[in-house]
């Protein structure tokens, strides 16, 4: 498991990255992050759903209810323009980020 604080720095990124692939509910977010990271990285729903709304907030996704056989309704969460936007800015500053800390770690040249 990772320090809590490395999570949070990264939390909106992943969540931006994972609802650019496809629209998403929130738990479906949680369990496609556990998955794509071998059970790494893990978000629990009080982290989730502040960071969800803080994005939609701010404009870079947006919410929108879709009806399920026989269940109730589910709140997906797709990315806007803006969030297609912010999400290209802050992969490439996260890129860079690791190079560095690489660099000063001496696991890269």
């Amino acid at each position: 498991m990772y320090d809590r604080e490395l999570v949070k720095g990264s939390t909106s990124l992943l969540l931006l990255h994972l609802v650019s692939k496809r629209p998403m509910y929130g738990y479906e977010m949680a369990k496609e992050m556990e998955k794509k990271s071998n059970r790494e990285l893990t978000i629990k729903e009080g982290t989730l759903y502040p960071a969800l709304h803080k994005l939609e907030q701010k404009g870079f996704i947006e919410s929108f209810w879709q009806q399920q056989t026989g269940m109730p309704a589910r709140k997906y969460y797709r990315v806007t323009a803006e969030g297609e936007a912010l999400l290209r800015e802050k992969t490439r500053e996260w890129r860079s980020f690791v190079s560095v800390i690489d660099r000063v770690l001496g696991e890269s040249t």
